[in-house]
């Protein structure tokens, strides 16, 4: 290429290269507008649902004491998995253990445990419902290492399924719950266009 060529455009026809770069931006582009507003969002919703939702409920019943109300009379097990120190102070015997802060800190846990999956679900107050989730996961991760004996694991080896991986991967989910909201199908976009008339 000469002086006088340098600043003109190519001649006749376009580059491989270049019609491959148009042929992406078009596809990717078309796709990212489809799913403007509800793609990603009803996305991470399903992969929650698929991967979380029933590992927490499963994980909720076995908080659960007796009979309808079994939520506010947590059982043994709930204790050993939550507050273990305080399970084994007073051996396990949940009538010993003081209602405030130790039954209350229970009980909240265990409702959380079933209500912030159940709203990220049907998406509604889906950003307040992910951030409690990451609060949850993140105590969840501390009572695991700090109380269970759970290895933590570390970033940049060779062990992807470590318990850090693994909670980052949920927070990360959840996270973008938390900035994109529930999107187009969900509750909180049901409410919205009763709420404002659109």
């Amino acid at each position: 290429m000469n002086d006088v060529t340098a600043g003109l455009p190519a001649a006749r026809g376009t580059s491989m290269v270049e019609k491959i770069t148009g042929l992406h931006d078009r596809v990717f582009s078309a796709i990212e507008r489809a799913t403007a507003g509800w793609g990603i969002e009803f996305g991470a919703r399903l992969v929650f649902a698929l991967t979380l939702l029933v590992y927490y409920l499963n994980s909720a019943t076995t908080k659960l004491g007796d009979g309808l109300f079994g939520v506010f009379v947590p059982s043994a097990g709930a204790f050993a998995q939550i507050l273990p120190p305080i399970a084994e102070q007073y051996v396990y015997d949940t009538s010993a253990i003081p209602f405030f802060p130790w039954h209350l800190i229970v009980i909240a846990g265990t409702i959380a445990e079933i209500l912030l999956p159940v709203l990220i679900l049907i998406g509604l107050f889906t950003r307040l419902a992910a951030l409690g989730m990451i609060g949850f996961v993140v105590v969840q991760t501390i009572v695991d290492v700090a109380f269970h004996s759970v290895k933590l694991g570390a970033w940049f080896n060779v062990q992807a399924s470590e318990l850090l991986d693994q909670r980052v991967l949920w927070i990360f989910l959840l996270l973008l719950l938390v900035i994109k909201g529930a999107g187009a199908f969900s509750v909180d976009a049901l409410w919205r266009r009763l709420c404002t008339g659109r």
